[in-house]
């Protein structure tokens, strides 16, 4: 089988679907795999290191997408459509849910497409879980950014000039960007509490040394896939007083709650921000859902009442070395699943192929991704 690694054509995407130090791992398995030129130059990954481990390096981008299988960070766009070959198989992080257009456009050329944005959250997918993978690099980058705005030391220190309290520090939502952002924000030196309507991470936040912002909620708050589910109106209002309090104390807060395929859930509204401390900052690791903070732009550094709130995108892609190297893992792992006896075996009745696969046989057959098209999919 033939393997192709394109160039990400999309703006400000620096990683690569494909390291070298993964080629080894294929070759050795009996594919051939073919790099477009440069595709790894933005990820410090040069040519000659995908040479010396064994993949070949091609200048066409059209002689790329005449692999057997694609292998992508983001989804194609309508140029990459068109080129790829009918019969493909295609593996990327296409967002199904949101891009309508996309998956009905993969049907009609009859590629199998898989979403690595859908690997489902099982125990024996972890090691294929991009979601996760990124999401660690995103509550990272999030504590630098804040960090870097904050007009603060995050540390106590203690100095000729008197003892400087450390700051303060707010994460909403638990999960594994949450997580790292408290890690991280504890690394130097903040005090931090955080908030999930999960209340299961409670031993998880405070195993990093945060204080966990209970909520007594009359209702299931974690869905079947381990996402936190939307809630009723009363326990909102529960949650907004919570939220609110803690928000007046921070010195930085960082924004994590996002739900698979729908906008992000406000949880910093605009009167809250009128009662933060001069000179807070705020970022919102969910901007590209819309974002947790009502005045969040995406992509933009927003400034209300000396309060910054920064609405970064793709934060994933600001650490692009080992962005790449960690999305090639999940991605050889999810091969490995795939693969027998060196072609790609969709099998139905595996709860990861399955769970992940959109198109097939010119059909659209994600059922998730089905219910979100309603009258526009092709079935």
């Amino acid at each position: 089988m033939q393997i192709g690694v394109p160039k990400e054509t999309v703006e400000n995407e620096r990683r690569v679907a494909l390291v070298p130090s993964v080629v080894p791992l294929l070759v050795r398995s009996g594919h051939n795999v073919l790099i477009e030129s440069q595709a790894g130059l933005s990820s410090s990954y040069s040519d000659d290191a995908y040479e010396a481990s064994g993949a070949l390096i091609s200048k066409s981008t059209t002689d790329v997408y005449a692999s057997d299988t694609i292998l992508k960070v983001q989804a194609p766009s309508v140029e990459e459509v068109n080129i790829l070959r009918e019969g493909t198989t295609l593996i990327g992080v296409l967002q199904p849910l949101t891009d309508h257009q996309l998956v009905k456009a993969l049907a009609e050329k009859n590629i199998t497409s898989f979403s690595m944005d859908s690997v489902p959250r099982i125990a024996r997918a972890q090691s294929m879980d991009v979601l996760s993978s990124m999401a660690s690099i995103a509550g990272y980058r999030s504590v630098l950014i804040a960090a870097d705005a904050l007009p603060k030391f995050f540390p106590m220190m203690m100095t000729a000039a008197g003892t400087i309290p450390p700051a303060k520090g707010l994460v909403l939502g638990a999960g594994v960007a949450g997580l790292q952002a408290i890690a991280t924000a504890r690394r130097l030196g903040a005090v931090v509490s955080a908030y999930d309507v999960r209340t299961a991470v409670k031993e998880q936040v405070e195993s990093l040394g945060a204080t966990f912002l209970q909520v007594e909620l009359d209702e299931e708050s974690e869905d079947s896939g381990g996402y936190a589910r939307e809630l009723s109106a009363t326990s909102q209002d529960k949650a907004r007083h919570t939220i609110h309090n803690a928000v007046k104390e921070a010195d930085f807060v960082i924004t994590t709650a996002a739900i698979p395929g729908r906008p992000a859930p406000v949880l910093i509204e605009a009167d809250m921000i009128a009662d933060m401390k001069s000179g807070s900052v705020i970022v919102d690791i969910a901007a590209e859902g819309g974002g947790n903070c009502e005045l969040t732009q995406p992509g933009e550094i927003v400034v209300k009442d000396k309060i910054s709130i920064h609405g970064p995108l793709n934060l994933p892609s600001s650490l692009p070395t080992h962005a790449s190297q960690m999305y090639s893992r999940n991605m050889i792992n999810f091969l490995n699943h795939l693969v027998t006896e060196s072609s790609i075996v969709v099998d139905l009745n595996d709860d990861i192929t399955s769970g992940c696969l959109i198109t097939h046989n010119r059909e659209i057959v994600h059922e998730a991704t089905v219910l979100a098209m309603g009258d526009q999919n092709v079935r």
